[in-house]
């Protein structure tokens, strides 16, 4: 009797440990994705950035950017007021890191400016305030005035939907930061 039930327990054991592996494999495999950087999907960009699994430098040495697009603005917009702070960024090779955190929204308006320009925007993915003496983290923004930018932003691509005509006035029209107290370095 003691025999069929330390069988039985064995069983219940061995049948538990296999549907763990079982999900947990599959749980793995079905949240690893690849981001193609020639056609890049702004949701894995981001899951990646926050998870910290993007690979910012590879094999080769260099930080590639994903090639975005105008028509990736919008999304990449829905995820800018997320001020997480992420574990590292593609930037340029000229790039200079002062320190500080790199915050996820910050990040990704650094990615909107980029695309806006059509070059890199700036030496990182940090905005100081507009008379910065340099790129030290006593001229970085702080969360909030990050929020105004990102509010800026989104006001900025919304207007961009109405054409400019010869009646546009607004010299602010193409330039999101304009006014505010903000630059990129």
């Amino acid at each position: 009797m003691k025999k069929k039930i330390v069988l039985k327990q064995i069983y219940i054991i061995l049948w538990s440990l296999a549907f763990i592996t079982l999900s947990n494999t599959l749980l793995t495999s079905c949240s690893e994705e690849e981001l193609d950087y020639n056609h890049p999907d702004v949701e894995v960009f981001v899951k990646q950035l926050k998870h910290g699994d993007f690979k910012v430098q590879s094999a080769d040495g260099e930080s590639p950017m994903p090639k975005f697009e105008v028509e990736d603005i919008g999304r990449l917009l829905e995820y800018a007021g997320d001020l997480s702070v992420i574990p590292s960024f593609p930037l340029a090779p000229v790039s200079y890191s002062a320190g500080g955190k790199l915050r996820l929204g910050e990040c990704l308006l650094w990615t909107i400016e980029t695309i806006r320009l059509g070059h890199i925007a700036s030496m990182g993915c940090k905005m100081v305030h507009v008379g910065a003496e340099n790129y030290e983290g006593i001229y970085f923004l702080s969360d909030e005035e990050v929020q105004d930018a990102v509010a800026r932003y989104r006001h900025w691509w919304e207007n961009r939907k109405y054409p400019r005509t010869m009646w546009t006035i607004d010299p602010c029209w193409n330039e999101p930061l304009c006014g505010s107290p903000y630059m990129w370095w």
